[in-house]
């Protein structure tokens, strides 16, 4: 506040012993402040600033943009964020096999027979008199129909997010704002729990209603798929068909489609070669790694490039005139590998072991083995 009125723009600050803060203001409306401690590996301001970014729209996502820029009582708008905590929990505690809060992009899941659960997601989401339709496994989309890919990836991401933070409540009827597409007018959000970690939902008007939807249409489109579904159930950390086939060196993987802003990750417990870190830590690099790729070497986007070289702090690279399309590392615990091509990204570890002259032919047969699938 003191640098803007000194027409000094301040966007953030790092204390001596290395915590951050970072804030934004939306919509010359609300300030939103994001303070980080002293464990600078985990938390950087890259991964502060889409925090911001993520909070600002789980509150446009349940309350509506109208209600936060044109505050007319702030009292009120106060007892009206209680409803947003749980959804700001999930972006807060994100960690493990989800990456979308981070890579801006959807989590999916590849699952054997997809033709036969993209026809039941059609069938299911026309009789419920809606285009927008998900199925999801784990939290990660399994199949959605042509109108939910053309939301927004981060409503997608909100969305998902939303359905995991809902718990184990068998159905429910909420209504939501999307961000972008619909910031004003809100839809009703109806969620079917298939299975204990599979869930159907619709984006629909006011028809139909949440006990006609459970009782006519759930039973009869999904109880045929039953089988199939216990199988995605059994993917979890895989994340791919049992159908694909991986190097034997490769401990985690996060592939991103540029063109469709999808991901898939996966962390292979059944791959544990000597000193190979835990699973639970092979998730934490996966996240690492791409923080670190995104903000040096790789972008997503024009606007992150423009970001990226205004902010650029490493001399040596300064002077590129061109997009790098390869980077790896090296550390105490494994090898890392990203490889960048114009419709893809693809994020590896692998062990100590293998030799780094090694890592790139491992990585362009992975991405040649993972595109074959049609993700």
């Amino acid at each position: 506040m003191f640098g803007s009125g000194q027409d000094v723009l301040l966007s953030s600050c790092e204390t001596e012993r290395g915590g951050r803060v970072v804030w934004r203001v939306f919509h010359d409306s609300v300030m939103l402040i994001a303070v980080s401690g002293q464990d600078t590996e985990a938390v950087c301001e890259f991964q502060l600033r889409r925090l911001l970014d993520n909070i600002w729209n789980c509150m446009v996502l349940i309350l509506g943009i109208d209600e936060l820029v044109n505050v007319r009582n702030v009292e009120r708008l106060k007892r009206d964020l209680r409803l947003c905590y749980q959804l700001i929990d999930g972006f807060l505690e994100a960690s493990g096999e989800w990456m979308g809060d981070v890579t801006h992009c959807v989590d999916c899941l590849l699952p054997p027979q997809l033709v036969l659960l993209q026809e039941a997601l059609d069938a299911f989401s026309h009789a419920a008199e809606s285009e927008f339709g998900c199925l999801l496994v784990h939290g990660k989309v399994v199949a959605a129909t042509e109108k939910w890919w053309r939301l927004a990836p981060q409503e997608v991401v909100l969305l998902t997010v939303l359905l995991r933070s809902l718990g184990g409540t068998a159905c429910c009827d909420q209504p939501v704002f999307l961000p972008q597409g619909s910031p004003t007018v809100p839809h009703r959000l109806l969620r079917f729990q298939l299975l204990p970690g599979a869930d159907v939902c619709v984006l629909c008007g006011p028809s139909p209603s949440l006990q006609r939807a459970e009782i006519e249409l759930v039973g009869r489109f999904w109880r045929p798929l039953m089988e199939i579904l216990w199988t995605c159930l059994a993917l979890k950390d895989h994340c791919l068909p049992g159908s694909v086939t991986l190097h034997k060196d490769v401990l985690g993987l996060l592939l991103i489609n540029r063109e469709s802003s999808r991901a898939i990750s996966s962390v292979r417990s059944a791959v544990n070669p000597p000193g190979a870190p835990s699973v639970a830590r092979r998730w934490e690099l996966l996240r690492l790694f791409f923080i670190f790729t995104v903000k040096r070497y790789f972008v997503q986007d024009e606007v992150a490039q423009r970001q990226k070289r205004e902010s650029l702090q490493e001399e040596f690279a300064l002077g590129f005139s061109h997009q790098p399309i390869q980077c790896y590392m090296v550390t105490e615990e494994c090898k890392c590998f990203g490889l960048q091509t114009p419709h893809y990204q693809l994020y590896l570890l692998m062990p100590f072991s293998v030799p780094t002259f090694a890592l790139r032919p491992l990585a362009a047969r992975t991405l040649s083995t993972l595109t074959a699938t049609g993700f």
